[in-house]
């Protein structure tokens, strides 16, 4: 049997995809992890997936300190480990999805001729994937235009739990889920699983004008973001649920950042949505949203903007145009690719046979 190492760099925008993929090969290959050194993976990966190392964060120096002249012994140090643990493993594919600790176990593949599957997730790619792209020709990409070599758009590889997804069949349940009311529409406010500041502080001074328009406000804040104490009837706060199957099934239009997997999902659920996009790294989330915005799918507006002011003037008007929200979904839909976990699998698979019919 085939033997898969799967490595990302720790987040949950790097796990997801990678959770997906081994989801997708099920008995077909013997599946391990490379992890990252106090990420997330004890969280979130199945204990069916073992973690065979974890990279410690390796982040590229920006500036010249202590940390940048430590740096070329750790990096070093972190891909000898690798590479005795890809061999240790008798690991024939490495499938990464980028990340600061993603780029030692491309060039440990490298290095021992393991051939390599790159996906990347954001539009603007990161330095481990920029590398790793130079090393293979297997490079799968969510967004047409990402200036990665070889590469191809095969979309974001998703759990069957998402590609699944039936709104309409679920929607009833999912708002007696939320305690929400089931004839009334539903606006969803997310800033990820960490929550937001900004997207929160915002929609607590407008949830009243939300309401009054004949919209409920399902409204993830995140662990520790504090919520009013008395909000408008037809708002329901939610520091975090595992269920969030059933918080996009409950909802008719999403204000959220523009994460990939995010975009991602949306899209295959067909949610129209109101990007706010978090400014981080190279700005990916910014470009991440693009081409939803220009299929007619989303509106994108900066955190900066994203004010009471900003709501009233643009958000509450779209909420009165149900036929404009309805063609946002349907456009939404149009921008979804559904298999990028199976085409990223595929590749795996391929390559770990040429491995062995090579050996």
């Amino acid at each position: 049997m085939i033997t898969i190492a799967l490595t990302g760099g720790g987040t949950a925008g790097h796990i997801s995809p990678l959770l997906a993929v081994a989801e997708q090969l099920g008995g077909s290959a013997r599946c391990v992890v490379i992890g990252t050194l106090g990420g997330r993976e004890d969280e979130l990966v199945p204990q069916s997936v073992p973690i065979i190392y974890r990279i410690p964060k390796l982040p590229f120096p920006r500036k010249i300190n202590g940390a940048a002249l430590a740096f070329p012994l750790r990096w070093v140090k972190a891909f000898l480990a690798v590479r005795r643990a890809l061999k240790q493993a008798a690991v024939d594919v490495v499938v990464g999805f980028g990340g600061y600790t993603a780029a030692p176990a491309y060039l440990a593949a490298w290095s021992l001729r393991i051939p390599l599957v790159i996906h990347e997730a954001n539009a603007i790619p990161g330095l481990a994937n920029r590398l790793g792209a130079r090393l293979t020709h297997w490079v799968g990409v969510c967004f047409p235009g990402t200036p990665l070599p070889h590469a191809e758009v095969v979309g974001m590889p998703l759990r069957r739990q998402v590609l699944t997804l039936d709104r309409l069949a679920l929607g009833t349940q999912a708002r007696k889920h939320f305690g929400l009311r089931p004839g009334t529409p539903v606006l969803l406010v997310t800033g990820g699983s960490s929550g937001a500041r900004t997207i929160n502080e915002t929609l607590d001074r407008v949830t009243g004008d939300i309401v009054a328009k004949g919209w409920q406000v399902l409204h993830l804040r995140g662990p520790g973001h504090d919520a009013p104490d008395a909000p408008p009837t037809g708002v329901v706060q939610v520091a975090y649920t595992n269920r969030m199957d059933l918080a996009l099934a409950a909802a008719d239009l999403v204000i959220s950042r523009a994460g990939a997997n995010t975009v991602a999902e949306l899209g295959v659920v067909g949610l129209p949505a109101i990007f706010v996009p978090y400014h981080v790294g190279n700005g990916e989330q910014e470009h991440n949203a693009a081409f939803a915005v220009s299929a007619g799918a989303a509106l994108q507006v900066s955190t900066p903007e994203f004010t009471a002011e900003w709501v009233r003037s643009v958000l509450l008007p779209l909420l009165d145009d149900r036929e404009r929200i309805a063609s946002m979904a349907a456009a939404m839909e149009q921008t979804a690719n559904r298999d990028g976990a199976e085409i990223v699998a595929r590749w795996a698979l391929q390559a770990g046979a040429r491995r062995k019919d090579d050996s």
